[in-house]
């Protein structure tokens, strides 16, 4: 199995995750693949464990296809795709799984592109620098204070987002919304 075909199969199988049937009509593939091509980057010390999540997909996608040794195959760092991906499969598996909705971790996924004002960079309306500027300034934490730009926006909040870890964005963003 060439390194090519595997790295090929596991972006699909990422993109696959967070498709929801609502949005199969609109393809986001050039934006996926920009944000599968960007290392995720963090200043804050316990984002690692973002990355350290989005690492582990790679693990996930092996065990679901059979695969060994997939280290010699998906290396290197944490992409910004697959950290986003793992973060919405932590949202919706260990905070807001309910079977009586069916799983959401596409909506939790939209939800992060809509905050970081990536929404509209479907396939048809993709500008990739517009795109790489969007995700640079969330890697670097130069969005609002309340979020906006990064991957959660929470009107009103008592803190100033760009100094508080994702995990704990995530959080108060799904407190303020239930």
């Amino acid at each position: 199995m060439s390194q090519d075909k595997i790295t090929n199969e596991y972006f699909e199988w990422l993109s696959d995750l967070i498709q929801s049937k609502k949005r199969k009509s609109v393809s986001y593939r050039k934006l996926l693949v920009l944000l599968y091509n960007t290392e995720f980057t963090w200043g804050i010390s316990n984002d690692g464990n973002r990355a350290e999540d989005g690492i582990d997909l790679r693990y996930r996608f092996a065990l679901e296809m059979g695969y060994r040794n997939m280290h010699l195959y998906l290396k290197g760092p944490c992409s910004v795709l697959e950290m986003m991906v793992a973060l919405a499969f932590r949202c919706e598996e260990h905070i807001m799984d309910d079977p009586d909705i069916g799983n959401r971790t596409s909506q939790w996924f939209f939800e992060m592109l809509e905050s970081l004002n990536l929404i509209e960079m479907d396939d048809l309306h993709f500008d990739v620098n517009y795109a790489r500027d969007r995700i640079t300034r969330f890697i670097e934490r130069r969005y609002d204070p309340d979020g906006n730009g990064g991957l959660f926006t929470i009107r009103r909040c008592a803190y100033d987002l760009r100094n508080v870890e994702i995990w704990y964005q995530m959080c108060w963003y799904l407190d303020s919304i239930l």
